[in-house]
């Protein structure tokens, strides 16, 4: 059994881990803004906890976080407001971090995306730029710090039905297969329970491997 916290709630890649997490017996706090969410995240036998992380400080974030044994950031602004993606999926991401290091929680996962990183060649005039330059600043300074990380980089989402099943060697083209948010869910609860799993990047799409086996590969 192990106490979780959600950052990022309401989205739908949490509200779909957050039962796996409670089924297997695990306590679940979920963060949300919005006190409208709260019934959903009940709904999946989270506790909800109201703090808007895109203006929280690193204290209080922590206060959050103490005596937790994991943490799962996988907030983000949804696009479309470059100053919001910056200071949800880049500044709030590193305010987690700060903040996990502060509580003494060793675990943290963050939920990034297949091909991110300081060479993601995006370009500028691109929309998807912020989002690109917000996740390789945040996945650059998680690996940099002593946090038991996971960064999991799913594919392009969608909303399929899960498959369990995942592809551990996929890579980013405009033709990859795509990744279910199910199976996104599936794997961020597969590497919390699999230490092997710690400093690694999970990088994926939907595919043909069980995901027990492909997250160690």
């Amino acid at each position: 059994m192990a106490n979780t916290v959600i950052i990022g709630g309401h989205g739908k890649v949490a509200l779909l881990l957050a039962p796996i997490l409670t089924a297997r017996g695990d306590s679940v706090t979920s963060v949300v803004r919005n006190a409208e969410h709260a019934v959903d995240v009940a709904a999946t036998g989270a506790g909800p906890l109201l703090l808007d992380v895109e203006n929280a400080s690193a204290a209080e974030l922590a206060a959050v976080l103490r005596g937790a044994d994991a943490v799962v950031f996988t907030a983000g602004a949804g696009g479309g407001d470059q100053a919001r993606t910056y200071a949800v999926d880049r500044d709030a991401a590193l305010r987690a971090m700060d903040a996990a290091q502060a509580a003494g929680v060793r675990r943290f996962v963050l939920v990034s995306y297949l091909g991110a990183g300081p060479d993601h060649g995006v370009p500028e005039d691109d929309s998807f730029f912020p989002y690109a330059e917000a996740k390789a600043a945040a996945d650059t300074a998680l690996r940099a710090t002593d946090l038991d990380w996971t960064i999991v980089m799913p594919g392009r989402l969608t909303l399929d039905e899960p498959t369990g099943r995942i592809d551990p060697g996929a890579t980013r083209a405009a033709d990859n297969p795509g990744t279910s948010r199910a199976n996104v869910a599936q794997v961020v609860a597969a590497v919390l329970a699999d230490d092997s799993t710690i400093g690694k990047d999970v990088p994926f799409t939907d595919g043909d491997v069980p995901i027990a086996e492909a997250i160690t590969r």
